[in-house]
Formats: C-alpha cells, structure tokens, sequence
C-alpha cells in the first residue's frame, strides 16, 4: 500500500503514467466483477474456473506493478490453469432479447456509431494535442462513449455497461488476454538474443552491401516473425536488430521511413495468423461464424499484395 500511495503523490511519474495506472487499475476492477458474476451464473457449467481466470486476471492488473514479479508470474500460472484445462467457459443468462435489440436500433439507429468513433477520437487528441499517453485517451473516449449511450437512453446504466462488458468478456475468454502476453513476448525475445541470432543465420543469405535483398529480407521477416508473435510490435524489435540495422540501416537507409514501412509489412502478417486473436478470433467468437479461420482466409490475398506493394514502396524510396 505504501508502494502505491508513493506511486500517485511521486513528482518523479509523469501525469500520463499515473492515469494510465488508474485505467489498468479500472480494467482490473471490470476482470474481477466478471469473475464475481461468472462465480453466481449457475448457467455457465464451468463457472468456477472461468471465475479464478477472470480474478486472478484482474488483479494481475490492479496490484501487477507492486508485486514481485515470482508472484506475478506466479499469478500467470494461477490464471492459465483453467484455460489450458478448459474450464473457461460463458453462461446464457443477462443476454438481450431480440426484441430488446430491435427496440434499441429503432430508437438510435446509426447515431450508434457516434459513440465508437470516439474512441479513435480521443485516442488522437491526446496523442497529437497533450503529452498523455493515447492509451489513457482511449479510457476517456470509453468514458466519453458511455455517456453519450446515457444520452441516448437513460436505460443505458453503469449497471448495464458492466454486465454487457461481462458478456463480451465471455465471448472472446482466455484469447483476450493473447495480445498482452505476446507483446511481452517481444522484449524477451529481444533480451535472450534472438535478433542476434537471426542476424547470424540471415548474414549468409543476404549479399555483402545489397540493401535491396536486406528491404525484402527485413520486410518479409516482419511479416513472418509476426505470424509466429501474432504482434507486429513484437516483432519489430527483435527483426530490427538481427535484420534492420546490420542488413538496411547500416547502409544509410532513413531510420523513420524503414521503420514505419517495416511495421506495415508486419500488419500484412498479423492479418494472416490466428495469433492475432484481437483480429481475427474475436470477430469469430463474436459472430459465432462456423469456420473459425473464416476471416483469415478472406484477408489473406488482401494482406499478400499489400506486403508487396509495402516492399515496393520501401525499394522506390529508400534503394532507388
């Protein structure tokens, strides 16, 4: 508790990492209520175990900084048990009826859309107009979204918001909590050595001084390594230093300009893999489709050209 209460009266901690901290704080508080009510849903058969994974989930996120990190890892453990085990599981109760969803597109129709969009709307004033994190500015653009549902129906309550993120939570279970750790994922990779590694195996491939086999080297690596991550972020770094530096950048090539395009290249990847499960599982388990790698197969020729087109463009501008 000292840890924490330092943490907030701290000059040293920037305004930005203080909010941020209140908004994980927030998401962890949302993980535990839906371990809670998961707990009392008699509806879900695996309500225990999808109640210890939401749990231990949020409190991960609430008290994650101030532990050890053996309790944190600890904790991982503790929350990957019943996923691995497949006790995670959703109950039918709390779910809208048809008619109710009806009711409500009739009465806001598409001004619904208003409320999503400011989402990316906040994102982008904290980003270009503040020195505050766009993580924090997406928070506000929730909070912002919340109350112009209010606006349009008074039904929308805090209560409602909180059983139907409950909801959505079900839906998407343990694969929401993919994106976090692959992210993580990255910096260890990058602390074990791996870029150099891959520097190694690549040195006898790419010829001494070319820099136009190292762009297709680098850019289809990023789009490879992030299939396998399934997070472009991830990959960057450890792609970076075992194929970007000694193989593009040494050459003189413009740090910003490789580094933009190669991180484009490795979205091409990311619509291509399961990993990417915010991407593409989630839109599976929220549509309940039947192919559960349907929309992978439909943005995999899409991703494909425009990995080329990515190349071509980084050729054009850096090597010509």
């Amino acid at each position: 508790m000292t840890e924490f209460i330092q943490f907030f009266q701290s000059s040293d901690v920037t305004l930005s990492d203080k909010l941020l901290e209140v908004a994980y704080i927030v998401m962890g508080l949302i993980a535990v209520y839906a371990g809670v009510r998961n707990a009392q849903d008699k509806t879900n058969p695996k309500r225990m175990g999808t109640a210890i994974f939401w749990v231990v989930c949020g409190m991960l996120f609430i008290v994650g900084r101030w532990v050890p990190s053996t309790v944190a890892g600890a904790l991982v453990v503790v929350m990957v048990l019943p996923a691995i085990c497949k006790q995670v599981g959703r109950g039918t109760g709390d779910e809208p009826t048809a008619e109710e969803m009806q009711g409500n597109y009739e009465k806001i129709g598409m001004k619904l859309f208003v409320p999503a969009l400011s989402l990316g709307v906040m994102a982008l004033v904290f980003a270009l107009f503040t020195n505050i994190s766009s993580l924090v500015g997406l928070t506000f653009g929730v909070v912002v979204g919340g109350l112009m549902l209010f606006a349009f129906s008074h039904k929308n309550t805090p209560t409602v918001f909180l059983n139907d993120t409950r909801r959505m939570l079900d839906a998407v279970g343990p694969l929401s909590m993919l994106p976090i750790l692959l992210a993580a994922l990255g910096s260890i990779f990058t602390a074990a050595g791996v870029g150099d590694v891959i520097s190694h195996l690549v040195s006898g491939v790419i010829p001494q001084g070319n820099l136009v086999v190292g762009i297709v080297v680098y850019a289809v690596g990023m789009a490879v390594f992030t299939m396998v991550m399934g997070n472009a972020y991830g990959a960057i770094t450890v792609l970076t230093v075992g194929i970007g530096a000694p193989f593009v950048l040494s050459l003189g090539a413009d740090p910003a300009l490789v580094g933009s395009v190669a991180l484009t290249c490795g979205f091409c990847g990311t619509l291509m893999t399961p990993m990417a499960a915010n991407f593409n599982i989630l839109p599976v388990a929220i549509l309940e489709m039947k192919d559960s790698y349907g929309v992978i197969k439909k943005q995999i020729p899409i991703a494909l050209i425009m990995l080329v087109a990515q190349i071509a463009y980084m050729i054009v501008m850096t090597a010509l």
